[in-house]
């Protein structure tokens, strides 16, 4: 049996990955992030990201499922005074089982592959880490094969994120992007490739409502910032601009719940599309 580290002081090892939790630079410069819960740990096992440590109660006997887990990741084990543990945890309930330190992969758009079924959620500048969270969510709830955070956004690997995404993070590939001209030419080398991806815009102001859009097509959907919307850049380089149609005072939705609506009518589109016209 590997070794096991053993903290049960605020020493400099807790320190770290407990800034880890709030400082999105000690995140950036270490490479690495925090996630809790049995679901979102299980899922970074399931499609392979790398674990750097696991923690766990000190105090407590481990499931199966956690020794299973410490077992076969290959990560340096950490035994943890439970009050410590907590904190990590960020649980008001009580201290979890374990808590695991993760390896941030590289931003490489070639991480997401785009065949002739592409679907994909490009996210321009967003404010809030649960907004994104969510989005991921939905996205892998509903068939899309990436992600794309753009410009100054909230961080991906903030915990607030890693939670509202439920684990979904770890199975759909989301990448980030300093702005448009990066994503531009990875479009631009797909489509030279053979596969027309389009870029369909997200506003209330649309050409035209989302469900006279083919989103059975390659279709990468572009989701704007929670109060301003789509930046200038994004506006220009997308091919049509769809809407949600609304009833009621409402004028617009969340980010969150829009980008869910147009990934819902996309999957709609496209199961229908699989399953052919109905028998007359």
């Amino acid at each position: 049996m590997a070794s096991v580290l053993r903290v049960s002081a605020r020493n400099a090892r807790f320190q770290e990955w407990q800034a880890l939790l709030g400082n999105r630079s000690k995140r950036q410069h270490a490479g690495e992030f925090l996630v809790q819960g049995v679901r979102p740990i299980s899922l970074a096992a399931r499609h392979g990201w790398q674990f750097r440590a696991l923690i766990h109660d000190a105090d407590r006997p481990l499931s199966r499922w956690a020794q299973e887990l410490l077992r076969d990741s290959g990560a340096v084990r950490v035994a943890m005074a439970p009050a410590l543990l907590a904190e990590l945890g960020e649980k008001d309930e009580g201290t979890p089982e374990l808590v695991a330190v993760v390896a941030m992969p590289g931003d490489d758009l070639q991480r997401i592959e785009a065949g002739q079924d592409f679907l994909g959620v490009l996210l321009d500048r967003p404010a809030s880490p649960g907004n994104i969270g969510s989005i991921i969510r939905s996205a892998d709830a509903l068939g899309a094969h990436g992600v794309i955070v753009t410009g100054h956004a909230a961080d991906v690997y903030d915990p607030r994120c890693v939670r509202a995404s439920t684990g979904s993070l770890f199975a759909v590939p989301v990448t980030r992007a300093p702005g448009h001209r990066e994503v531009a030419a990875w479009v631009a080398a797909r489509r030279a490739r053979g596969c027309p991806v389009v870029l369909a815009a997200a506003d209330e102001r649309g050409d035209r409502v989302a469900f006279d859009f083919d989103f059975t097509q390659p279709t990468l959907l572009l989701v704007g910032n929670e109060g301003t919307g789509l930046s200038a850049a994004w506006r220009e380089l997308s091919d049509v601009v769809v809407s949600i149609p609304m009833v009621g005072a409402a004028s617009s939705l969340n980010a969150a719940n829009a980008a869910t609506v147009l990934l819902y009518e996309a999957a709609r589109q496209r199961l229908l599309a699989r399953k052919g016209p109905p028998e007359p």
